[in-house]
């Protein structure tokens, strides 16, 4: 008689889905999901400060690092920033990013006690999105004028912003002034200005010549 088949076994989990089981499982993690090959953990907001505490402090994760932090703006959205932030362990050579959704008020816990990095990454977010850190005691601005208005980064800030920087030779000092768009449109051919140019300066000798060998033949 010959024997059974056997159902075929499933495939062990990799490394880095043992990885997010364990993560899943940490207090304050709401999902898990693979992306690009990466893997990605969402949490709760108010739960931010225990779960990196968590990630850098626990042996199983060792996420001494956190390689930075940024925002993502989603207008359509309801809370319509990410928060996310790349943590890296060197001693076990893993990664994580962690994400976070918040709205233009509603205040994010700051982690710069847990890695003193991030304040200049969350001065950043506030900077460029208005992202607010709750706990942080130093939410300056870090890329822009201080007096400058507005987030840049956020995807409803025009393109060509509401003030332009300039050096005034009367005042002998730098001023900000409204933006004054002195050409409304332009029409590109998209060439080069030796492909847009059919003829040089001395062509006409060329075809001279040529017109006057053409004659004699």
């Amino acid at each position: 008689m010959a024997d059974e088949a056997t159902p075929a076994e499933a495939a062990p989990p990799s490394v880095l889905e043992l990885l997010g089981q364990a993560v899943a499982s940490i207090p304050g993690v709401t999902g898990i999901r693979i992306e690009g090959g990466e893997l990605v953990a969402q949490a709760a907001r108010d739960s931010l400060p225990p779960v990196m505490t968590m990630l850098r402090d626990h042996p199983r994760f060792a996420f001494e690092q956190m390689m930075d932090l940024c925002g993502v703006d989603w207008p359509e959205r309801t809370e319509r920033f990410d928060v996310v932030y790349n943590l890296l362990s060197v001693t076990l050579n893993q990664r994580v990013r962690v994400i976070v959704t918040t709205d233009a008020v509603t205040p994010v816990p700051s982690i710069h006690t847990i890695w003193p990095v991030a304040t200049w990454w969350e001065r950043e977010a506030w900077d460029l999105y208005g992202i607010i850190f709750s706990g942080q005691p130093d939410l300056r601005r870090i890329l822009t004028d201080y007096g400058f208005e507005g987030h840049p980064l956020r995807k409803d800030f025009p393109l060509t912003g509401y003030v332009e920087v300039r050096y005034d030779e009367d005042r002998k000092q730098v001023i900000n002034e409204p933006v004054r768009l002195t050409q409304d449109f332009r029409s590109f051919d998209f060439l080069s200005p030796w492909e847009a140019m059919t003829t040089l300066p001395g062509d006409e000798k060329v075809y001279t010549e040529r017109a006057a060998e053409q004659a004699k033949g």
